[in-house]
């Protein structure tokens, strides 16, 4: 593993840097990588997001967007500059399978690789590592990383605090998840002292829904949420015909599943979409519930103790009676 003293002795001198995320970014995917990037060219390096895939059209404001290389988009670009590369910051995932074909690019390249990262169970395939299951955003993190370990506080600005409170914002639920405790508070209000405008940040990412997207979640709550009272558990399904009726786009079904968790008395929370490919669940939990170790155990996936994510090989009607049948398991954690 590097050193602190080794990292930075690298940072001292100009290198090619990629950064890259995990694949459909959400918000602190790109706020922790976007922030990174406004830091590293301040010291003089040339450096490049590349995103696995595309990510939320909610999402484009942010500082240097447009600097951003989507790899579906620019195959060949993208694995020259990896190639490349001296270093690569590997920002909110633990594991290389989470960057899709870029994964293996970037398992083969050269260069140092750097993992910034909140997420269970990181896979060995990293360098250096700053991580910690505690943060509540890997935006955390990269505040934690250039102010407190690379003790670069100075080069603070507007652009990294808006991209970093971007991604605290959205991974703590707006402050409100348990993970959202004091520390948390205090780096948000340094990042307004830098220039953050948080009404406005919030503004641009939750009220900035297309039409469709509006009269696709009032089609998701009146006619697809199904109440499980005895399980304490909501679930929502969708069809790919659902999808291709609302003309969904990237970003469009992201949140749909707090409204599932909001309900009264509900305590697991379950969006199931069919994609062309696979069945794609995303979960949400409240209290001690385990919302990982089902999506780990059922699904292919995993994540936080609270929201978590899997898929399924299963066409959509199996999957949903799979994840019925399973809440037997869990009847009793689930009725505390």
């Amino acid at each position: 593993m590097l050193s602190v003293s080794e990292i930075k002795s690298l940072l001292a001198t100009p290198q090619k840097i990629v950064i890259t995320t995990h694949h459909k970014p959400d918000g602190d995917a790109m706020g922790s990588s976007l922030g990174l990037y406004a830091y590293l060219i301040q010291k003089g390096h040339h450096v490049k997001v590349i995103t696995p895939t595309d990510y939320p059209y909610f999402l484009h404001w942010m500082p240097n967007n447009s600097d951003v290389i989507i790899f579906t988009e620019a195959q060949e670009e993208a694995a020259k500059l990896v190639a490349e590369a001296s270093m690569i910051f590997c920002l909110d995932f633990n594991t290389l399978s989470r960057i899709n074909e870029l994964g293996e690019l970037v398992r083969a390249s050269a260069a140092y690789k750097l993992m910034i990262d909140h997420h269970l169970e990181p896979e060995d395939f990293d360098d250096y590592r700053h991580w910690s299951i505690n943060a509540c955003a890997a935006a955390q993190l990269v505040y934690d990383f250039i102010v407190n370990v690379l003790k670069d506080g100075s080069f603070m600005n507007k652009d990294i605090a808006t991209c970093l409170y971007t991604g605290i914002m959205t991974d703590s639920g707006s402050f409100r998840f348990p993970s959202a405790d004091a520390t948390v508070y205090r780096i948000a209000a340094d990042l307004i002292d830098f220039g953050a405008e948080h009404w406005r940040i919030h503004q641009l990412v939750y009220d900035n829904a297309t039409e469709n997207r509006l009269r696709f979640l009032g089609h998701c709550l009146s006619d697809k949420l199904e109440i499980l009272r005895e399980s304490r558990t909501a679930i929502i399904t969708v069809t790919q015909d659902e999808l291709r009726r609302f003309n969904i786009q990237t970003g469009d079904t992201e949140g749909i599943v707090n409204y599932a968790l909001s309900v009264n008395g509900i305590k697991l929370a379950a969006f199931i979409i069919e994609r062309t490919d696979k069945v794609k669940l995303s979960l949400r939990s409240t209290g001690d519930f385990p919302a990982n170790e089902i999506c780990k155990k059922y699904f292919n996936g995993g994540g936080h103790r609270n929201a978590a994510g899997g898929y399924s090989e299963q066409n959509l009607e199996d999957t949903v009676a799979t994840f019925k049948q399973l809440l037997t398991e869990y009847k009793t954690q689930l009725l505390q």
